[in-house]
């Protein structure tokens, strides 16, 4: 992935493929929609066609009530199903605790072996992402149920993995969770 590209990243996941369909499915729509607007506006702007029985005609006007009625509830059904999908919890194999500290985060992998790591960021180097380089990072097994589990020690964090459609806030004195199913490695 690159930081030039406007378009969505890589879909590293089932949700955030199913995240990248309602994209492109909403796009579709909208770009539909736009098409006819701007057909209809030209041929408003070019046409000086003037029907005075369409005054009277009350059935286009219950029409155009309805049709978007429609659109909204194509958008919205899918929109609905990815929002619950996300927050399911299906039997985890692993948990993994993502505490937020002061300028680092620590990590606890807890189930079948005890591990604990910190990871600090990395100073700049030429080949590295500022601010996103650490010594430490963090190991998930792929194809694979994960419950990630975050709080934090002091202030507010956030943690972000773009391509797993993952973003979560870390808050002291609350336990926020989240599932992940990793389905590439790396």
């Amino acid at each position: 992935m690159k930081w030039t590209k406007f378009y969505l990243p890589d879909a590293y996941s089932p949700t955030m493929e199913q995240l990248v369909y309602f994209h492109d499915h909403t796009m579709s729509i909208i770009t539909s929609i736009t098409i006819l607007i701007c057909i209809l506006l030209n041929s408003l702007l070019w046409n000086k066609l003037i029907d005075l029985n369409m005054n009277e005609h009350q059935m286009i006007e219950t029409w155009w009530t309805i049709l978007p009625t429609i659109v909204l509830f194509l958008i919205a059904i899918p929109s609905l199903k990815i929002l619950y999908s996300m927050e399911e919890l299906i039997n985890p194999t692993i948990s993994i605790k993502s505490m937020g500290h002061q300028w680092y985060w620590s990590y606890e992998y807890s189930d079948k072996f005890c591990k604990e790591l910190e990871s600090y960021m990395k100073y700049n180097k030429k080949n590295d992402f500022r601010l996103l380089e650490v010594d430490n990072k963090m190991k998930a097994p792929f194809l694979t149920q994960i419950r990630m589990i975050f709080s934090s020690s002091d202030v507010l964090h956030s943690w972000t993995i773009p391509c797993l459609s993952i973003k979560m806030d870390a808050v002291p004195g609350r336990i926020n969770q989240s599932s992940l199913m990793i389905k590439k490695p790396g």
